[in-house]
């Protein structure tokens, strides 16, 4: 194909209507047909990245094997169609005012007054067109953040309008929008929408087509009105019924025409049907479990679920392929004391102590973490998770009471969680962890050797801290054995504990990189063994 086709996914009337699952979807589709798909998602707000957000701000901060930080959508848009994606795929308002402030320190515009129109929209257009230019992919869908009318988003509103115009028939408008139902009345409201698609075109952007997100089926007749009122196709006026997994909405865009309906409007090929036999069956082993396990998910942020969406979504997927019901119980870390671990875990198929940053809650991960390692309880700790592991050991086996990472205490002696050397002299926080993908290798005769199946790896880091080897050789003695290493620089990449059915502890991110046709072996292997743990 020679012309790389854009699709701008924008939203409309209230936020977290869902434009990330949209966006996956119709990739999806489009990637099922046949065409190279890639989704990007541009954020409105000013931070340079989503890595110094509290979680309680903006949920999950994904991480690529590239070692960006971003948004929690990336993770959807790998999830759905299985591709990698990268630093170009997620862009905020922030990182657009420093490349342009930064061009204008160099003299790059030569004198000119820096203004919105046209150089920060030129900035924004650039990067949209970035992946399409690599001349990998034949179409780039776009989600823009926020909901239409924010202030913040007003300048990639505009970029899009330029866009449309530039590119021509090589672009579309998709705009999700939202029809509520009046239950005192009975009917479905669509005032919203056609004021969601008047605001839009106030901007100067059309909305080529319509995905209207409702509760209850769109009778033939309200799908005219809309079409009527919002100047759009019949045919385009799509019906985006809530489902009861997200999984389910690509299938749901596919009964709806989504993906012929843009490509029709694109001048792309129909001619090759979406093979979706995989996610079918996927479906089908979900929805069809032989079996139930309740896995407890110990952190310190979970009131917002999104604070954990990878790891949420890599269960779901470990359960489709065992064909286990997992039930996720979330426990608050704070809420566990040495007093109260019986009562809150006993019940437990497994435990999944959650990654995070500092001391809030520590004390509760080490109260589970000591009830699973003594009750024989499968576990899996990630990154923090898997910290704790090793600072509970040290306290509880090794009898070093004061054993602690140097994050939570700088005075312990028994600092066995320690700050990784390249790591000290920094000071700005924001993009200089440990990120992105590094080489594990794995030593034979462990779970991690028999859940993975091959000696070397590699895996999606986001840290600091890590083991301290001047007690690699204490830890083992006792028990805990270093099975994971990264090669470079000898680090612990992947603890486990002797004599324990299942007991796995791992500095890197594994739900990163867990897909619906490519579910993790550790999640997998985790599931099956808390599964058998209950049976």
């Amino acid at each position: 194909m020679n012309n790389c086709k854009y699709i701008f996914v924008t939203g409309g009337v209230t936020s977290s209507l869902g434009k990330g699952i949209i966006a996956a979807s119709l990739g999806k589709l489009l990637k099922a047909r046949g065409f190279h798909v890639t989704i990007q998602k541009f954020d409105p707000y000013i931070n340079i990245d989503p890595g110094t957000l509290n979680p309680y701000e903006h949920g999950e901060c994904y991480v690529t094997n590239d070692g960006a930080e971003t948004d929690l959508d990336l993770g959807h848009y790998e999830r759905f169609l299985s591709t990698p994606t990268s630093q170009a795929n997620n862009v905020t308002t922030g990182r657009i005012y420093q490349n342009v402030i930064h061009k204008e320190r160099k003299g790059d515009y030569l004198g000119k007054t820096v203004q919105v129109i046209p150089h920060i929209t030129d900035e924004i257009k650039r990067n949209i067109k970035l992946l399409g230019s690599t001349g990998e992919f034949d179409v780039v869908i776009t989600e823009i953040g926020g909901t239409v009318g924010d202030i913040e988003s007003l300048p990639f509103i505009e970029a899009i309008r330029q866009l449309r115009w530039e590119l021509g028939g090589d672009a579309l408008s998709l705009h999700l929008t939202l029809i509520p139902y009046l239950a005192a009345s009975g009917e479905l409201k669509t005032k919203p929408t056609q004021n969601s698609v008047k605001q839009l075109s106030q901007y100067g952007v059309r909305p080529d087509i319509l995905v209207c997100r409702t509760e209850h089926a769109l009778p033939k007749e309200v799908k005219e009105k809309i079409a009527k009122f919002c100047n759009v196709d019949l045919e385009a006026v799509i019906e985006a019924r809530d489902a009861q997994t997200i999984y389910e909405v690509p299938l749901l865009m596919e009964a709806e025409y989504l993906d012929r309906v843009a490509l029709k409007k694109l001048n792309l090929p129909l001619s090759n049907q979406p093979d979706l036999s995989d996610w079918k069956q996927f479906l089908y082993r979900l929805e069809n479990p032989e079996k139930k396990v309740t896995i407890g998910l110990i952190g310190k942020y979970v009131e917002l679920k999104d604070s954990y969406k990878s790891i949420s979504e890599a269960l779901i997927h470990a359960s489709a392929v065992l064909q286990t019901e997992v039930e996720i119980r979330w426990i608050h870390s704070e809420q566990i004391a040495p007093e109260n671990a019986e009562v809150l875990l006993h019940d437990l198929g497994g435990i999944l102590v959650a990654p995070g940053f500092g001391s809030r809650g520590i004390e509760g991960k080490l109260a589970a973490i000591k009830y699973v390692r003594e009750h024989q309880i499968p576990f899996l700790g990630i990154c923090l998770g898997m910290q704790c592991a090793v600072i509970e050991f040290a306290r509880n086996v090794l009898g070093w009471q004061d054993a602690n990472s140097l994050e939570m205490n700088a005075n312990s002696k028994h600092d066995v969680i320690t700050i990784m050397e390249h790591q000290k002299e920094i000071k700005n926080y924001g993009g200089t962890m440990r990120l992105g993908a590094y080489d594990c290798e794995i030593k034979p005769n462990s779970i991690a050797a028999k859940v993975y199946g091959q000696k070397q790896i590699k895996e999606r880091h986001r840290h600091r801290y890590e083991l301290n080897n001047a007690f690699k050789k204490d830890l083992e003695k006792k028990g805990l054995m270093i099975t994971g290493i990264y090669p470079d620089e000898n680090l612990a990449e992947i603890v486990e504990l002797k004599d324990h059915p299942w007991f796995v502890g791992v500095q890197f991110h594994p739900e990163y990189k867990s897909t619906v046709t490519q579910p993790h072996p550790l999640f997998t292997g985790f599931v099956e063994a808390a599964s058998k743990i209950r049976s």
